[in-house]
């Protein structure tokens, strides 16, 4: 699987999956657009991935005049876009009883609005190129779960984004795909309010929930990730592939 002479573009870079994906897609010989809110992590992560092949932008993805420049500095920098990966996120816990709507609003335009701003934005790019998007989703997005009510709804909506911009782009070779990770050790669980001892137990309680035992691993995710991006996958369109141990297929 290579990635050389192609140009690749991850929101939400600065840390985590897109931090990992961003490493994996470097060693695979992408050059690579990343963006994030966090210069410094940014920087970091491009040292990993090689200065002379990374762009960083900072933005806020909820921002439209952000979106517009990340498209637009890419697209000057590299002259081409060939892979979009939408993978900015936030998590809020909540439920029906407790739910603001602040919260609600926070969650859709970060995981559902910006999403579909940018891919709006991309995709006469990527028809030029016909190339493919992934979209970062979650097992909540296929499973129902108590207590993160807004999230579950935002990548459930993703997931059919996912389907149905797969369908309005096919006739251009253009590809649209999916991956829902199960739990992954990221700071998404650090931003819920949970302590550090609350955060281990949890996981430690989840490995229960999981057919192969364990919690996942961020670079797990990228290799998904880059393998839905390749040419490898050249005949898949519209999927959402969970990466998640085996939870989906688990009884609560």
């Amino acid at each position: 699987m290579s990635f050389a002479g192609k140009v690749v573009l991850i929101t939400g870079a600065s840390s985590g999956i897109g931090a990992g994906t961003a490493i994996h897609m470097a060693q695979l010989g992408a050059s690579l657009s990343l963006t994030g809110r966090n210069k410094q992590n940014l920087d970091k992560v491009a040292e990993k991935c090689g200065q002379s092949k990374t762009l960083i932008i900072t933005g806020e993805v909820t921002n439209e005049n952000d979106l517009k420049n990340i498209i637009d500095s890419t697209i000057k920098h590299f002259g081409k876009l060939d892979v979009l990966i939408n993978n900015a996120g936030v998590f809020e816990p909540n439920s029906i009883k407790t739910m603001r709507l602040e919260q609600y609003d926070n969650v859709f335009n970060v995981n559902v609005r910006s999403v579909y701003q940018l891919t709006a934005l991309a995709v006469p790019h990527l028809i030029k190129t016909k190339g493919n998007i992934v979209n970062v989703s979650s097992l909540t997005g296929l499973r129902s779960f108590p207590g993160a009510l807004t999230y579950c709804m935002s990548k459930a909506a993703l997931d059919q984004f996912t389907r149905c911009v797969a369908l309005e782009l096919g006739t251009h070779q253009v590809r649209v795909n999916a991956v829902n990770p199960g739990d992954v050790i990221t700071n998404i669980t650090r931003h819920t309010g949970k302590s550090q001892e609350e955060i281990e137990n949890y996981y430690e309680h989840s490995k229960k929930s999981y057919a192969l035992g364990r919690i996942g691993d961020v670079s797990e995710v990228a290799k998904a990730i880059a393998f839905l991006a390749s040419d490898d996958a050249s005949y898949i369109t519209g999927a959402t592939l969970p990466v998640d141990g085996g939870r989906q297929a688990m009884c609560p």
